[in-house]
């Protein structure tokens, strides 16, 4: 159901719990490294730069820059340089073109992102080798603004996110619970293919999408071929390294979408997927709020359920070796349809599930595609098994199309009713009209919501802040 941009495929509460660990990492991670006061030039124009550290490990730590324009003038690019310390040296960057070695490097727009939208702001990161902060920062030739907040608070509604509410979640019967057993239901989206539409993920859009979306979670989808991960497994895997930063810092839950879809045999990637969840948990088991999707759409007349459990029965114990609490996604036959675009229904899982603990199957659905069938499988399936939508449109299966409201209400109210977490496919300015945003906006660096939200983007918008309890 999850398309390309080019090539459409016809597939079918917020209470501090375990506030203490919590607030810990969330301190750690959300730090912001303190640079130089803001003087002369740069205040004057407007344009002001961050740095925030978004991981720390014994050896090294990424970090995000991010460049502000608060003026009403749009800012036709901008170079950002920064002065490190002896034995603290650049090793990868993102989202900018890089010059410099040694102790300081500059740091220019990568093409997309060189203007910056009055209002507006453009972002880039690095990973560095070493420990030591920045000891100077300058952008566009003026001194930095530093941020001096230790522990910026995402919801400021409420001083509460919602891994703060919930801690780390689980599967209780047939639902998903939160650190205190209480029955939780996550809203949010998914992003689309970030090897296509990676400069939709900014420090501004994702600070949108958990400040004024209130969104519980967001997925991470990395596609595995259409030019992902297999092109380029260590540029991929440390970017959703830094993703799944980033989405902690703001106090979001995450899930790590395994984006497999053409060849629809999740076999196929058996040794890629056991490669990059092994270093996924290795990093990020410490974390509260990491779900795992290990297949994202499986589908083929000769991909049957047995198979698919054969294969999910090899990848989790990769994961659990690693990480032995966190939730794990596990994908449903006919693209995740619980068999339903096959021929079959949910109930070959409900009798032959998979043999592991914590884990919940996968339903994907588009609402001007997928009628009463559908519907009444999914259904059927929570009543048995523990289900989370990890991906549905309000449009056709292609992703394009009209819009079909009231049938994606109606799933919806069942959600609801049956406590059945969901991410709305896409976060992003994808053409189609599933996307959330008009096309330009990602490069404009928004903004995140008004007038650049397409219908289904304001649609999605108003369900996630309805089941808000901000």
């Amino acid at each position: 159901m999850a398309q390309s941009p080019a090539s459409p495929p016809t597939s079918p509460l917020r209470t501090r719990t375990g506030a203490a660990a919590a607030l810990a990492v969330a301190a750690l991670l959300a730090l912001v490294v303190s640079l130089l006061s803001v003087q002369g030039t740069a205040h004057a124009a407007g344009v002001t730069a961050t740095v925030t550290k978004n991981s720390v490990w014994d050896t090294g730590y990424t970090a995000a820059v991010t460049i502000s324009n608060t003026t009403s003038s749009t800012v036709d690019g901008w170079t950002v340089t920064l002065d490190l310390p002896s034995g603290t040296t650049v090793s990868s960057h993102w989202d900018a073109r890089r010059s410099g070695s040694g102790g300081s490097y500059t740091f220019t727009g990568a093409g997309w992102n060189d203007s910056i939208a009055p209002g507006g702001s453009v972002s880039f990161g690095f990973v560095a080798g070493g420990t030591g902060d920045p000891t100077g920062c300058t952008v566009n030739g003026a001194p930095c603004s530093g941020g001096s907040d230790p522990d910026p608070d995402p919801d400021p509604g409420t001083g509460e996110t919602p891994v703060e509410e919930h801690g780390r979640v689980h599967v209780c019967g047939t639902t998903l619970c939160d650190e205190s057993g209480a029955p939780v239901q996550l809203r949010g989206m998914s992003t689309h293919g970030i090897q296509w539409y990676d400069g939709c993920l900014t420090d501004g859009s994702l600070d949108a999408l958990a400040d004024d979306w209130m969104a519980d979670v967001i997925r991470l989808s990395m596609y595995i071929q259409e030019d992902g991960y297999e092109t380029d497994p260590r540029g991929f895997t440390d970017r959703m390294h830094q993703l799944i930063d980033e989405a902690t810092e703001r106090g979001m839950y995450v899930i790590v979408d395994w984006h497999m879809l053409t060849p629809g045999d999740p076999h196929y990637n058996t040794e890629r997927a056991k490669t990059f969840f092994a270093e996924i948990a290795d990093r990020h088991a410490g974390k509260t709020n990491v779900l795992y999707e290990i297949a994202n759409e499986p589908n083929g007349d000769d991909v049957d359920w047995s198979s698919i459990k054969s294969y999910a029965e090899e990848v989790i114990p990769v994961i659990r070796s690693r990480d032995a609490d966190s939730v794990v996604l596990v994908g449903t036959p006919g693209w995740s349809s619980l068999g339903v675009s096959q021929g079959n229904g949910p109930d070959e899982i409900i009798g032959n599930p998979v043999d592991a603990d914590n884990i919940m199957y996968t339903f994907h659905f588009y609402a001007a595609t997928h009628r009463d069938q559908y519907l009444d499988a999914l259904d059927t399936a929570v009543q048995r098994i523990p289900v989370f939508v990890t991906e549905f449109g309000t449009e056709t299966a292609s992703g394009d199309g009209g819009h079909d409201f009231a049938m994606a209400e109606r799933y919806l109210d069942l959600m609801e009713r049956e406590n059945i977490s969901w991410t709305k496919w896409n976060y992003s300015d994808d053409f189609r009209s599933g996307a959330a945003f008009t096309p330009g906006t990602c490069a404009a660096g928004g903004p995140w919501n008004g007038s650049s939200l397409k219908e289904s983007g304001t649609w999605a918008r108003d369900q996630i802040r309805a089941g808000s309890s901000a």
